[in-house]
């Protein structure tokens, strides 16, 4: 698939967004920080390119050295999460407006993940060493 290019907004609608996505795949991070973020794993799709808001600002957390997560100071919905030295951004999949045929593919941080849920499909999975060394 080509990249496309898919709005959303936050829950309240103070932020919309517009975003040009690399596929259509998914992916799951089980981190602790996500899961503590979240609530449960992170699902997101994948950018090479900043996010355009418009309305509202998004607050940012510098949630370690690496990476920063956006959020709408609003109604708290997360907006994204980005790698400070690269062009990564991973979008929550639920904000975009969109009836694109997700493709479940990937899971992060397999190794964090706690065992009292699982998803069916069959991905890769790496785990947290493994993604760290990707992007170093």
């Amino acid at each position: 698939m080509s990249s496309q290019t898919h709005q959303g907004a936050c829950l309240c609608g103070a932020i919309q967004l517009t975003v040009t996505l690399d596929d259509n795949s998914v992916g799951a991070c089980h981190c602790s920080m996500c899961r503590k973020w979240n609530g449960g794993p992170l699902l997101t799709v994948h950018s090479s390119s900043a996010p355009h808001f418009s309305g509202a600002q998004p607050a940012v957390y510098n949630s370690s050295d690496w990476a920063e997560r956006g959020f709408c100071p609003a109604c708290g919905s997360h907006l994204f999460y980005r790698l400070k030295g690269g062009n990564f951004f991973a979008i929550p999949v639920g904000l975009l407006d969109s009836d694109q045929p997700w493709t479940f593919d990937l899971q992060v941080y397999i190794d964090e993940k706690p065992s009292f849920y699982c998803f069916s499909n069959q991905t890769k999975n790496m785990t947290g060493a493994e993604v760290v060394a990707q992007f170093s």
